[in-house]
């Protein structure tokens, strides 16, 4: 790097501490934060290799996507139950009322100790997730679906009621806040 740039840099990280605190910005390699990320595997070794972690992150919003029927819950079941096979708490929302505890048992996942909410709207299925992330106390939760999530304004409405946007601003916030 030629003087004229170092300069530069220097004064400007300079002023980036002296707005936000030290520590704000530094190279990685002068105790920068580490790359360590906490992982709870999947229950697929595959999958697992396939992520590159080892899991999924903990601590992390992460989405399962897929065709109806191809597995989403089920893997969604599996990471519960590895989070509590690791001694984790865990929470499952149930949006479309449609949990099996007894498949879920066959899973591994621990039915009696596993936090349910059947949430009668969208709103309430991700203020109790803020309420839970806010805790601290959970390893792991599961929303089981998204698509599940419909707004109050939509149940309460007529039919024939536009209520276009309505679950995606509803996801938008919640996920800013999460």
């Amino acid at each position: 790097m030629d003087q004229e740039k170092g300069k530069a840099l220097e004064f400007t990280t300079e002023q980036i501490e002296k707005k936000f605190g030290k520590g704000s910005i530094m190279k990685y390699g002068e105790g920068g934060p580490s790359m360590e990320i906490e992982v709870i595997p999947t229950g697929a070794l595959p999958l697992d290799a396939a992520l590159g972690i080892g899991g999924v992150p903990r601590g992390r919003i992460v989405e399962i996507f897929g065709p109806e029927s191809s597995g989403k819950t089920t893997l969604a079941l599996q990471i519960l139950a590895e989070a509590q096979a690791l001694g984790g708490i865990v929470a499952f929302i149930d949006a479309e009322h449609a949990l099996d505890p007894t498949y879920a048992a066959r899973l591994g996942v621990d039915i009696d100790e596993v936090l349910i909410s059947q949430p009668d709207t969208g709103e309430q299925a991700l203020e109790i997730c803020d309420m839970l992330v806010r805790s601290n106390a959970i390893d792991a939760i599961v929303i089981d679906s998204v698509a599940a999530l419909v707004p109050r304004a939509e149940i309460e409405g007529e039919i024939g009621y536009s209520s276009i946007g309505m679950q995606a601003r509803l996801m938008s916030q919640a996920l800013r806040k999460l």
